[in-house]
């Protein structure tokens, strides 16, 4: 006999039935085409009586400030191109400084030796 009999064994609850929420499935073809449309077209919503479409993954204003939403939108979209433009400017201006910086340290290496022959030319005389 266990310990603790079949205490932690509960017996199996027999299986639901799965009964469906929506009566969509009883409607005939041309019934549903009628009641859901065959173009549902672009996401839209009412909050605090303005209107917004989802458009190209984004919420966009029909309402109200349709035109100073699209401005948003390209202002946005023109903003970060000029970040794009100010990051390779920055870069292009970190690779002539490294080309000025060498070539600047290749002339005085030159420079140098110059100075060396001309003192060793000069201890000859």
């Amino acid at each position: 006999m266990p310990l603790f009999g079949n205490i932690f064994s509960p017996k199996k609850t027999p299986p639901r039935k799965s009964a469906s929420l929506s009566n969509l499935h009883t409607l005939d073809r041309s019934t549903r085409e009628i009641e859901l449309g065959l173009e549902y077209g672009s996401p839209v919503m009412n909050i605090g009586g303005q209107s917004l479409k989802f458009e190209d993954g984004q919420w966009i204003s029909e309402s109200g400030g349709n035109v100073a939403g699209k401005e948003v939108q390209r202002l946005k979209k023109r903003n970060l191109q000029l970040e794009e433009e100010n990051n390779l400017l920055r870069l292009k201006i970190e690779v002539l400084l490294d080309m000025l910086s060498e070539s600047t340290a290749e002339t005085h290496l030159i420079q140098k030796e110059l100075e060396d022959v001309r003192s060793n030319s000069r201890r000859k005389k």
